[in-house]
C-alpha cells in the first residue's frame, strides 16, 4: 500500500527526503525529515581508489549505501550531490565507453594548455593588437578569454580538457561517444531507471535525452556559461563552440540543465519511492562544493575551507568573476547565485602522507605537530604531492626545505606537513580577497577538519578565527535540503520560483581562536615557487 508522503506531516506522519553524496572516495546517503532537517537514518559504502573508475562502481555503492540507510521506499524526494568535472562518456546504447576520468586525473594537463593557446590564437586572429610574443600572448589572451566565457581557466580537472585528451589519445573511443555526463548526472539517470540497453537494473533503457544536471555542476565542465540569459531557467547555456574546440564535435547529448528547485524526474520504484504515491521526486542535484554550501546555509561573507581529498576555499556571491590568472574558478551555486572556488589538489592526503612517513594515526600526528613550535623552526613543506591545481602545476612534486639537525624530528616534520597544507589553502583565501570577496566568517569542514592539530593551527595560518561545525555529511545534507526544496516548490505548483529553500536548524559549531603567526606564511612564500 502506498502513502501520500508529499504533504509534510500529513495525517501526523513526517515527510522524508534523501540526500546522496557520490564523492571521490565513497557514497553517503542521509534520510532527513523534510520539515525540520532532523536526521532519521544514514548509510555509506566505499568507492574504489584511483583516478579512473567505471561508473558501475558508483551504482553498486549507491545501492549498498541506500540499503545500509534502511532503504528509500518511503522517501518523497531525493537529490544527488557529487564530485565535479569527471568525464562519463556514453555510447548510443547507454554503455560507458571507457572508465570515467575523475577530476584528479592529471593526464589532460597538456590538453588544458593546448585549449588555452587555441582560444588565444583565435582571439589574436580577431585582431588583438601588438602581440610582442605570439606564444606568450596567445596563452595570456586565451586564459582571459576562457575566464570571460565560463568563469574559469582550463586545468586538467575540468571535463573540457578530458574531452580533448580523449579525442587525441583514444580516437576510437571518442568516435563512439553519444552523450557526455558528469558523475552526479549519471547516477541520477540510473536512479530514474535508465541505463545500458539490456541491463536488468535499467528497466527504462538507454534514453540519453533523459540525462539531467544542474548549473553548479554544468558550470564546472568548461563548456557552460552560467551568465547567459537564454537557458531553460532564464540563465545559463552550454557553449557548443567551446565543446567543438575541445572535442571536434557537437553532435553529442549534454544533460538538460534543471533549475535549482525544479523537479528533474521521478525515481524508478525499484530504487526509491515504492511506498510513496506518485513515486520519489528527483531534484537536479549539485556539484559537491555547491551541495556543501547549501547544506551549511552559507551566505555572503561566509567562506568555507574544506579539507577533503581536495582542498577547497569557497564563497557564495551574487556575481561571477572572470579571473584570468586561473587561481579562482567562478562556478554557479545550487541556489541561482555563484560559488567562487580556489581549489588545491593536495589536502587531507597530505595528512595521510605524514601519517605514513611517521607511522602514526591521526591522533598521533596531531600530538606530534602540536609539540613543535609555530613555523617548525624553519622546516617548510611545499605539499605538491600530486602536482597542483592552484597554482596550476600538474607536474610539480613536493619539496621539503629547512632540514637541519634541529628540525629532523618527528614533531617538526608533522608540523611542517600540517602547516604546508594550510598555507596552500591560505593562498586560496587571499585569491578570493583579491577579487573583492568579503571574508567575515571562515568555516572549516571536511575530514581534515577533525584533526585537532589542523583546528588549532588553522587560525595561526589563516590569520582569523575558524568556526568548526559539528561533523556531518555536508554534501549529502545539502542534497537532502535541495530535495526538500523541490518537494515544497512542487507542492506550491508552477515553477516554485518564489519558494525558498527550507530553513533547518543549524548544527552546533565550535569557534577556535589563536593569534596569527605571519612568519609561517612568510617562510612558505619564500620557497613556494622553488619547484
Amino acid at each position: 500500500m502506498t502513502t501520500d508522503a508529499r504533504t509534510s506531516d500529513a495525517g501526523g506522519e513526517r515527510t522524508l527526503v534523501a540526500g546522496v553524496d557520490t564523492s571521490t572516495q565513497s557514497c553517503k546517503v542521509v534520510v532527513r525529515d523534510a520539515a525540520t532537517g532532523a536526521l532519521v537514518r544514514t548509510g555509506s559504502a566505499k568507492h574504489p581508489d584511483g583516478t579512473e573508475v567505471h561508473p558501475d562502481a558508483w551504482w553498486d555503492a549507491f545501492r549498498e549505501a541506500a540499503s545500509a540507510a534502511g532503504g528509500l521506499d518511503d522517501v518523497a524526494a531525493l537529490a544527488v550531490g557529487g564530485q565535479q568535472h569527471g568525464l562519463v562518456a556514453l555510447d548510443a546504447d547507454g554503455n560507458v565507453v571507457r572508465d570515467a576520468l575523475l577530476w584528479n586525473d592529471t593526464r589532460s594537463a597538456p590538453a588544458a594548455r593546448d585549449l588555452i593557446r587555441d582560444l588565444g590564437e583565435a582571439r589574436l586572429a580577431e585582431g588583438v593588437p601588438d602581440a610582442h610574443d605570439r606564444v606568450e600572448s596567445a596563452t595570456e589572451a586565451g586564459a582571459q578569454a576562457w575566464a570571460d566565457a565560463i568563469g574559469s581557466v582550463p586545468v586538467a580537472s575540468l571535463t573540457v580538457t578530458k574531452l580533448r585528451w580523449l579525442r587525441d589519445a583514444e580516437p576510437e573511443n571518442a568516435a563512439r561517444v553519444a552523450a557526455v555526463a558528469l558523475p552526479h548526472d549519471w547516477l541520477t539517470w540510473r536512479i530514474a531507471g535508465y541505463g545500458p540497453a539490456g541491463d536488468e537494473s535499467a528497466p527504462l533503457g538507454p534514453d540519453l535525452d533523459a540525462l539531467v544536471t544542474d548549473a553548479s555542476d554544468a558550470s564546472g565542465t568548461g563548456y557552460y556559461d552560467a551568465t547567459r540569459d537564454d537557458g531553460p531557467d532564464g540563465r545559463g547555456a552550454y557553449r557548443l563552440d567551446l565543446l567543438e574546440l575541445a572535442f571536434g564535435r557537437t553532435d553529442v547529448v549534454l544533460p538538460r540543465v534543471v533549475a535549482p528547485s525544479a523537479v528533474a524526474g521521478v525515481a524508478h520504484a525499484s530504487v526509491a519511492g515504492s511506498a510513496v504515491e506518485g513515486g520519489t521526486l528527483l531534484g537536479p542535484g549539485a556539484g559537491d562544493n555547491a551541495g556543501a554550501a547549501l547544506g551549511l546555509g552559507m551566505v555572503a561573507g561566509d567562506v568555507a575551507v574544506s579539507i577533503g581529498t581536495s582542498g577547497v576555499v569557497s564563497a557564495v556571491t551574487d556575481d561571477r568573476t572572470a579571473d584570468g590568472s586561473g587561481l579562482v574558478n567562478g562556478f554557479s551555486d545550487a541556489t541561482g547565485r555563484y560559488l567562487l572556488l580556489a581549489v588545491t589538489l593536495n589536502a587531507s592526503r597530505v595528512l595521510d602522507a605524514a601519517r605514513a612517513v611517521l607511522g602514526v594515526d591521526h591522533a598521533g600526528l596531531s600530538r606530534l605537530a602540536l609539540q613543535a613550535p609555530p613555523g617548525a623552526d624553519g622546516l617548510v613543506l611545499v605539499p605538491y604531492l600530486e602536482g597542483e591545481r592552484m597554482p596550476n602545476r600538474p607536474d610539480a612534486s613536493g619539496t621539503l626545505h629547512g632540514i637541519r639537525l634541529g628540525t629532523s624530528t618527528p614533531e617538526h616534520l608533522a608540523r611542517a606537513y600540517v602547516e604546508g597544507m594550510l598555507c596552500g589553502l591560505a593562498d586560496g583565501l587571499d585569491a578570493l580577497r583579491a577579487l573583492g570577496v568579503r571574508v567575515e566568517r571562515v568555516q572549516l569542514i571536511g575530514g581534515g577538519a577533525q584533526s585537532e592539530a589542523v583546528r588549532r593551527i588553522a587560525p595561526q595560518v589563516l590569520g582569523l578565527p575558524v568556526t568548526v561545525p559539528e561533523p556531518g555529511e555536508y554534501v549529502a545534507d545539502g542534497a537532502a535540503r535541495q530535495a526538500a526544496w523541490v518537494l515544497a516548490a512542487h507542492a506550491a505548483g508552477g515553477s516554485g520560483a518564489d519558494v525558498a529553500p527550507p530553513t533547518w536548524a543549524a548544527s552546533s559549531a565550535t569557534v577556535v581562536e589563536a593569534d596569527p603567526v605571519p612568519a609561517i606564511r612568510e617562510q612558505y612564500a619564500a620557497v613556494r615557487d622553488l619547484v
